[in-house]
């Protein structure tokens, strides 16, 4: 139907200049209809760790460590991939064909919920484009020092402040940084 109606759009912009200015109009009022598939995609929440879910990655039981946590959604896939670590969770993320393909991504609020148990619920996951991440602290994870992840600014600094370490963003982490950690 729509490409019955810019044929005959075309037709009247070479009719005439009043025809051009409507088929530019018309275009613009098509191109939605031509967006990626994605968009319309629902979001998936994060959900609870279960006792025996594994790492992704590395294939560890995820609740025998301390630290943050991790995971992420695929395009197209409806089960969330779990992460021991945020480490982990970034080292996966960062790869060249994994990062073109994700969806969603959340971390842990090590805010409110303890190092060395933290909460495997739902709740406990933020968005993690959003979150503030602390780097080179002296608190390990699963596979050694790894990314503390926060929801708000002031409970990183908090932490900066008893534990030491440095401030960043989703977007200022890079494989580089993840291996000197």
């Amino acid at each position: 139907m729509a490409v019955q109606a810019a044929c005959r759009l075309i037709g009247i912009m070479r009719k005439n200049k009043i025809g051009s200015v409507l088929f530019l109009h018309a275009l613009l009022l098509l191109l939605p209809a031509c967006s990626n598939k994605q968009d319309t995609e629902a979001v998936h929440p994060p959900v609870a760790i279960a006792s025996g879910d594994e790492c992704h990655l590395c294939g560890m039981l995820i609740q025998n460590f301390p630290g943050p946590k991790g995971e992420m959604y695929l395009r197209g896939q409806q089960q969330a991939l779990k992460f021991c670590s945020t480490r982990e969770l970034f080292t996966y993320l960062l790869q060249p064909d994994t990062k073109a393909i994700v969806k969603e991504v959340y971390v842990h609020d090590m805010g409110k919920t303890d190092w060395q148990h933290p909460d495997y619920s739902a709740q406990a996951f933020v968005d993690a484009r959003k979150a503030y991440y602390v780097i080179n602290h002296p608190l390990k994870g699963s596979m050694g020092h790894t990314l503390a992840s926060f929801a708000e600014r002031e409970a990183a600094n908090k932490f900066i402040k008893q534990h030491g370490g440095k401030l960043i963003r989703f977007d200022d982490i890079t494989l580089d940084m993840l291996n000197q950690l």
